[in-house]
């Protein structure tokens, strides 16, 4: 294989940096990541903050995903019209505004808000770079596009390293955490503002808006890899986005088993060429469908330790490649869809983990903490503390103690524990600064309780991994049959 150009010509005739390019992209896909692993890191602190049960803390998480397909579905159609810069102009704005809107929230909404307009500026961020990348690199995709793609476990490693040590440093300040996005930010956009972009491929190869779309929305193939995206996405990202918290309330380092799993699929990923060329990329994707689904299962039933380390292990080696591998076998079996089809693989992916799998994970999460909660314990728990709380002038623990009295009504009244109210009031009593008795109990309670829901949410994901495994197998089947896999170049398409 001959050595990636330093520069390439436009169909104008313009010559374009194709490692400022490239390399400005991939800190484009840091600062994505970024606000993913911090997003992420934070979920503790802004349960505790703003008192907020799992389904929330889902939502927010969850706009954070679906706010990025409905970028996609947006923006990606107008790379070719619009240009690729222009886009990322209007991600570097949202990831500003976006950081700045949640750093100042007040309560719910505006952590949504926030978190909604850096999902839509990562979505901005993939509509322009993912059909950028296939562009520079016409013979070489899947392969460029998983080297791209490192960086967004990678920027997950610098995000989530960088919350730990300022954990470590005793400054624990959430805002601060959410403000590392800000710094790739400004790196990429001095990088990729400026520069000079080529045409998208479909444009150098005078493919027009109707045939893209009919590309992308009339090829059978097309609408097999969408609904595989759909399943793919959600076992990678839905229990990733759970990592930290449901490992954290635990007792485990959460944010530090989400590096490791993301540090171990960046390098996986810098080295897909190896990978691709031995297995081919529906074998790699038939690979990983039973690889992530050993590991999720596993991840599921352990407690604490290194076999929780083993099962993460496990499950980063399985979801690795699945994102780009879907994304370079989209764009080389269909190239004619061009940034449409790389756009619409995108919002399909982070609108299903955003609208349905974050949200349901984190019902099912609230659903089975509840359960794991020691009734008579916990009711006496609440009406001593909310004894403890009677009469006090501070409006953390008089919420608290609200929140106390308004679980104990409805356990009267249900006869059991109501679920999230019973969770919710000793999230209130753990932020409410009533002192180590209140608190520290409080914590003991719910802390085995969540970590038990996080982990039953993840083996309801797992059943994904068999349906992908049937999928992808009939496509490495027909792909033996024909003589291998075969790229579809766009002139021939």
């Amino acid at each position: 294989m001959s050595p990636d150009p330093v520069t390439r010509p436009s169909v104008s005739g313009t010559e374009v940096d194709t490692r400022r390019l490239f390399v400005g992209s991939c800190v484009a896909l840091v600062a994505t990541s970024v606000a993913f692993a911090t997003v992420g890191a934070i979920m503790l602190a802004l349960k505790a903050e703003f008192v907020l049960d799992n389904a929330q803390v889902g939502w927010i998480g969850g706009a954070a995903l679906w706010g990025f397909a409905v970028s996609q579905l947006v923006f990606a159609p107008l790379a070719d019209t619009l240009g690729m810069r222009a886009l990322l102009r209007l991600s570097f704005l949202g990831h500003l505004a976006g950081t700045m809107i949640m750093v100042l929230a007040g309560g719910f909404w505006a952590l949504f808000f926030g978190a909604l307009v850096i999902a839509m500026a990562n979505g901005l961020v993939e509509a322009a770079c993912n059909p950028l990348v296939a562009t520079l690199f016409p013979d070489n995709k899947t392969v460029k596009l998983n080297q791209f793609h490192v960086w967004f476990p990678g920027g997950v490693v610098i995000g989530g390293l960088a919350s730990w040590a300022l954990d470590g440093a005793g400054i624990g300040s959430w805002q601060l955490k959410l403000g590392l996005i800000v710094v790739p930010t400004i790196m990429y956009g001095v990088l990729l503002l400026g520069a000079r972009f080529p045409e998208t491929e479909g444009v150098q190869a005078g493919v027009g808006m109707g045939e893209m779309f009919k590309s992308a929305l009339a090829t059978p193939f097309m609408w097999i890899m969408l609904i595989a995206m759909a399943m793919t996405a959600s076992v990678e990202l839905g229990p990733n986005r759970w990592v930290p918290a449901v490992l954290e309330a635990g007792g485990m380092a959460g944010i530090l088993v989400l590096v490791w799993i993301n540090g171990l699929m960046a390098l996986l990923r810098y080295r897909a060429g190896t990978v691709v060329k031995q297995l081919s990329p529906t074998g790699v994707l038939l690979a990983s469908s039973v690889i992530s689904g050993v590991g999720l299962l596993w991840l599921s039933y352990t407690e604490g330790g290194l076999p929780t380390v083993a099962a993460a292990t496990v499950f980063a080696v399985g979801v690795c490649y699945f994102w780009p591998t879907m994304l370079g076998v989209v764009s080389e079996r269909v190239p004619r869809s061009g940034a449409l089809g790389l756009g619409l693989m995108g919002a399909v992916g982070m609108a299903t983990v955003g609208l349905v799998t974050s949200p349901a994970m984190g019902r099912i999460a609230d659903e089975y903490a509840n359960d794991r909660l020691p009734a008579a314990e916990t009711v006496a728990f609440l009406e001593s503390a909310a004894e403890a709380l009677e009469g006090s002038g501070d409006v953390d623990q008089q919420s608290a103690e609200a929140a106390a009295r308004t679980a104990l009504a409805a356990y009267q009244e249900q006869g059991g524990l109501p679920s999230p109210e019973t969770a919710n009031a000793l999230r209130a009593l753990i932020s409410s600064g009533a002192g180590p008795a209140v608190v520290d109990r409080a914590q003991a309670l719910l802390g085995p309780a969540d970590n038990y829901g996080g982990r039953i949410s993840f083996r309801y994901v797992t059943p994904l991994c068999g349906i992908l495994f049937l999928i992808f197998g009939a496509l490495y089947l027909r792909d033996r049959r024909a003589g291998g896999y075969r790229v579809t170049r766009i002139a021939e398409a």
